[in-house]
């Protein structure tokens, strides 16, 4: 059992929208990433985590209270950063601080200071004439003020500039270190392959796959991209390798990804216990380059979002 717990959540708004059998949990001190693309699911579950809408199946849990039921005890115990941000006019920044900090009985002015110098925020500012990022701004500082243990974000660098989206990247990292549990959605790759422990990606509201950021950084997979100084070399190679090469003695186990005759390019795949087998084959050839191409998160990321794919043995397709 988690802090956060989604077991089998379904809401189907028709037509393919809402999420199904959707289900992860957050442990605690963990910072948990929810990835995907505007429209795959990440609000709907994150508003049922809140407690504002009722599942048709499944359940969700904040400490081990049903969301629904439990609405204003959770709301009590999370900071939650909506996805749209919505002020009421008529409001300073400063006014509307201090109605937030009311409602939660109350907050530290340092630690309302700290966000406010941290996040660059003049909260004079009245909220109708906000912009976007200074709006966004408001609202990650009133998620924060009251240090809650618990962080449910939405989007949280939406609007914000690229300066501004490290700045907060930075702060999730020190707030990590003292051991907050926070739940991240986002379709930015850079901000969860620095913050998160763990990413579950959702398409078309289904879970494709939940797993370890470091697992991304340390694939066993690896690309190189190999480009020739002839045309003679470059055609050898490319007709010679298969799944199973012998050399010297030892297979090594390698794919061709891609060919690119314009530019002598060849792109091979290959375990890492592989490496140094390629590298004795590729060394009897004329290249003007080898070097390791680097697999990321987007990289990851991608292959589900390629029509009909099936990888690592988990399917998109919804159930």
């Amino acid at each position: 059992m988690g802090v956060i717990d989604v077991e089998n959540l379904t809401k189907d708004y028709g037509h393919g929208r809402g999420v199904f059998d959707v289900s992860f949990s957050v442990k605690e001190g963990e910072v948990f990433g929810f990835l995907g693309p505007n429209g795959a699911g990440k609000s709907t579950t994150i508003r049922h985590i809140m407690g504002f809408s009722k599942p048709q199946k499944g359940e969700t849990r904040v400490y081990d209270m049903e969301s629904f039921s439990s609405y204003d005890k959770i709301m009590d115990k999370v900071g939650y950063l909506p996805g749209e941000i919505a002020l009421p006019e008529g409001l300073s920044g400063t006014e509307f601080i201090s109605m937030m900090a009311k409602l939660r009985g109350g907050v530290e002015k340092e630690r309302v200071d700290m966000l406010l110098k941290t996040f660059d925020l003049d909260p004079r500012l009245q909220t109708k004439s906000m912009s976007l990022g200074d709006k966004r701004k408001l609202a990650i500082i009133v998620a924060f003020m009251n240090d809650p243990s618990v962080l449910i974000l939405d989007e949280p660098t939406s609007g914000l500039d690229p300066v501004m989206q490290q700045v907060f990247i930075d702060f999730i990292k020190e707030e990590k270190k003292r051991g907050k549990t926070i739940l991240l959605s986002s379709h930015i790759f850079s901000e969860v392959e620095q913050t998160c422990d763990r990413v579950a990606i959702i398409k078309d509201g289904v879970i494709v796959s939940t797993f370890e950021t470091n697992s991304i950084k340390h694939n066993e997979n690896k690309q190189f991209e190999l480009y020739f100084k002839n045309q003679k070399d470059f055609d050898t190679f490319a007709k010679s390798l298969s799944k199973v090469k012998i050399t010297k003695g030892n297979i090594v186990r390698a794919g061709i990804k891609s060919v690119s005759p314009s530019n002598l390019k060849i792109v091979v795949a290959i375990k890492d216990k592989d490496i140094n087998k390629l590298i004795d084959l590729v060394s009897t050839y004329n290249l003007a380059s080898f070097k390791q191409v680097k697999f990321t998160l987007e990289d990851y990321f991608m292959q589900f979002y390629k029509e009909n794919k099936d990888f690592g043995g988990v399917k998109w397709k919804k159930k």
